[in-house]
């Protein structure tokens, strides 16, 4: 019985060994995956579901009201997941996160994401409330809605461009 408890404790140390060494890489995978829930988030819902849903809706109303709620859910991932990937580069790099380029490519793309949650989201919707009984598009506040429109146009382009080069990089890293 002796050899036989040996090898299954040798068994035994080896599978924790292998765990440890799969928790060693966690925050990396979880990284990873922060990076690619954000990144296709961004690329699924702008540029695919978006763009269908205003090709089938005939209801524009409607589906303006829709493709609000995905940005804004949207917008709540891009926060969680950027927010762990700063948390995540400066536990990798300590001070010297600073000098790490994706790094910055993340802080960018967090801060924009918050300017889009915080700051033009919430004006657009009050004009849609504004606008009321209206479709906002119908109403004097049509000028500026389609001014903060594209703004947030350019700002979301400008967030899935970065994400492009953060999917790219890191798969060299």
């Amino acid at each position: 019985y002796a050899p036989l408890s040996s090898a299954i404790g040798l068994l035994a140390i080896e599978s924790i060994c292998a765990t440890l060494r799969a928790m060693k890489n966690l925050s990396q995978h979880l990284a990873t995956l922060a990076i690619t829930a954000w990144v296709g988030g961004l690329w699924v819902i702008g540029y695919l579901a978006v763009p269908v849903l205003f090709y089938t809706q005939p209801d524009r109303e409607l589906a303006g009201e829709l493709a609000g709620e995905m940005f804004i859910k949207l917008g709540y991932l891009g926060i969680v997941c950027g927010m762990y990937l700063l948390i995540q580069h400066a536990g990798m790099y300590g001070r010297a996160v600073l000098r790490q380029r994706l790094f910055w490519v993340v802080a960018v793309m967090l801060l924009l994401t918050l300017v889009l949650q915080f700051c033009i989201q919430p004006v657009m919707v009050d004009l849609k409330e504004q606008a009321l009984p209206l479709d906002v598009m119908h109403s004097e506040m049509a000028g500026r809605f389609k001014m903060l429109h594209g703004v947030s146009s350019v700002i979301y382009l400008m967030e899935s461009l970065l994400g492009a080069f953060l999917v790219i990089k890191t798969q060299r890293a």
